[in-house]
């Protein structure tokens, strides 16, 4: 899998923040229930393909010179698709939970020269802000394999391991070389698959003492370890964030008077 980096110049990094900084206001004061309906699709669009978005992803996109900025004349492509990550309530076995929950709308960006990035929105008050650049389109990619593979299924992604799966019914398909060392070429059971996060995540879910404890990892994260993670980040060094811990880090980017942050890709996310 390809991974999704920043660039090491802090330079570059310090000037893309600057952009990014105008945004939106801090994650943390986003809905925590973002919807995927036909309207919030629309309203993601206009913000990902917003002036001052655009302006920003020129920066993005020519950060590493490999485009200079005035050439990037970089474009929306395609609609916002919803990203889902695996429910809390579902590894705790809650009756009733889906497997994944909401977790924001992305919609692809594309520069002249062919980069491509991923543009993270959410709502705030009455309108749809972006959070978050990340490079590449997993989100879009793997919302079309999904559609293909199993039509009217939810995609969704365990950060946890960076493995993506299409659920419908019963049935869960991986979508990612992660999703099949994890459940194998041929998918499981929704049952078996609740079974085995359960047993990877169910000591480690929002309360318990290793969440509590700080330890990266599962659904836990100290306010530290996000705080160095996005300080890192923004530094151009080597700390990562995983969708998951964008949400356990919105107070370290509000501390750090970041109203965003772009965040590289990685391969594997926290491992339990």
């Amino acid at each position: 899998m390809t991974l999704r980096r920043l660039s090491s110049s802090s330079a570059a990094v310090a000037a893309l923040l600057t952009g990014l900084a105008g945004l939106a206001a801090p994650y943390a004061a986003a809905a925590e229930h973002p919807t995927a309906t036909a309207d919030s699709k629309a309203a993601a669009h206009r913000a990902a393909a917003a002036p001052a978005t655009l302006d920003t992803l020129s920066r993005f996109f020519a950060r590493d010179g490999k485009v200079s900025l005035t050439a990037a004349a970089p474009r929306i492509q395609g609609d916002a698709v919803p990203v889902y990550t695996l429910s809390p309530e579902f590894v705790a076995g809650r009756a009733g939970a889906s497997v994944a929950k909401l977790e924001y709308l992305a919609s692809t960006a594309v520069s002249s020269d062919g980069q491509k990035a991923s543009l993270w929105t959410v709502p705030q008050g009455t309108t749809w802000k972006v959070v978050n650049i990340a490079t590449g389109d997993d989100e879009a990619r793997y919302a079309a394999a999904g559609a293909s593979r199993l039509p009217g299924g939810t995609v969704f992604q365990e950060p946890q391991i960076n493995a993506w799966y299409v659920q419908k019914g019963a049935t869960v398909l991986p979508l990612d070389e992660d999703a099949v060392r994890a459940v194998g070429a041929k998918g499981t059971t929704l049952g078996a698959y609740q079974k085995r996060v359960q047993r990877a995540y169910g000591d480690k879910l929002p309360g318990s003492a290793y969440a509590k404890s700080g330890k990266a990892g599962g659904y836990g994260q100290s306010p530290e370890e996000a705080r160095a993670q996005a300080a890192a980040t923004a530094t151009g060094g080597h700390g990562a964030l995983t969708a998951t811990s964008v949400t356990a880090g919105a107070g370290a980017l509000a501390a750090l008077g970041l109203g965003t942050v772009a965040l590289r890709r990685r391969r594997g996310g926290n491992r339990a």
